[in-house]
């Protein structure tokens, strides 16, 4: 299992080349791709064409399983990145495993890591979401299971479906940091941060293309905008004597922030006992 570069070919790690200059084949979710990479170092070898989509990627993996059984060396890499992590790799070990078939795993680039740490957000605990459905109740649902997600989590997304997913998280999961990560490590890197608000704002104004990787705080770490929120709440509700709709109407007139927002910090308020 090799590692290959996310983006930029000078990432490529120098056990990464050795495994892939000695081993017999190397098996590739993109043949294309992985003959570019391989040509980049003047490195030739067999390709064989291997996903995980549909049926017929189990008589695949039997195929390259038996390959190996006769002593061949094979090298498995994905597009970019790790094989197995949200691409093709984890049916392959299984069936392997199954056969007691050595594996060894060079690692290298990764776009889950590198945009966590690039994000601002605490990286000590984080969940690896993937990508959310494609529907957008499902993505709904999806989004109010993690609402009281405590660690940091990573999500891959779709740029078509981006403006309408921070669209979702911001109402959603509230007004937290985010981090929208576009083509690491290639010429058009972009990097923004913000509150899921404002990524949202961004997002709806541009034209977004390329990979993206979406990182978002989980509840635990609570941002200063909700902070804020909730002193603002706090202070009109028990030293200004207004009733929650009030507060809203105040609060949304001072800040233009989500309704639903707004009334889900004064439910927590009220349910503290701040009001009677």
């Amino acid at each position: 299992m090799v590692s290959t570069p996310i983006g930029n070919l000078k990432d490529i790690t120098l056990r990464a080349l050795e495994v892939l200059s000695r081993v017999d084949s190397v098996v590739a979710e993109d043949p294309e791709a992985a003959r570019r990479l391989l040509s980049a170092y003047g490195i030739s070898k067999p390709i064989i064409s291997y996903h995980e989509q549909g049926e017929r990627w189990q008589k695949k993996a039997d195929k390259i399983s038996r390959i190996l059984l006769e002593g061949k060396s094979l090298a498995l890499v994905s597009e970019a990145g790790t094989p197995g992590l949200s691409d093709p790799g984890y049916g392959l070990v299984r069936r392997c495993l199954e056969l007691h078939i050595p594996l060894e795993v060079a690692p290298g680039p990764s776009v889950i890591l590198s945009a966590l740490v690039m994000s601002g957000i605490p990286a000590n605990k984080f969940v690896f979401e993937g990508f959310l459905p494609r529907g957008r109740a499902q993505r709904r649902r999806t989004l109010e299971g993690l609402k009281k997600e405590r660690r940091t989590m990573v999500f891959f997304e779709s740029p078509r479906r981006l403006s309408s997913t921070l669209a979702d998280m911001a109402e959603i999961l509230g007004e937290r940091r985010g981090a929208v990560v576009r083509e690491l490590t290639k010429a058009f890197q972009e990097i923004k941060r913000g509150l899921l608000t404002e990524l949202r704002s961004w997002a709806q104004q541009s034209e977004i293309k390329g990979e993206v990787t979406i990182v978002v705080e989980g509840t635990e770490e609570c941002s200063s905008a909700e902070l804020e929120l909730r002193e603002r709440v706090r202070f009109l509700m028990e030293r200004c004597s207004l009733g929650p709709k009030e507060t809203m109407r105040v609060i949304k007139e001072e800040t233009g922030l989500p309704k639903k927002l707004i009334y889900e910090v004064i439910l927590r308020q009220r349910s503290q006992g701040a009001t009677p």
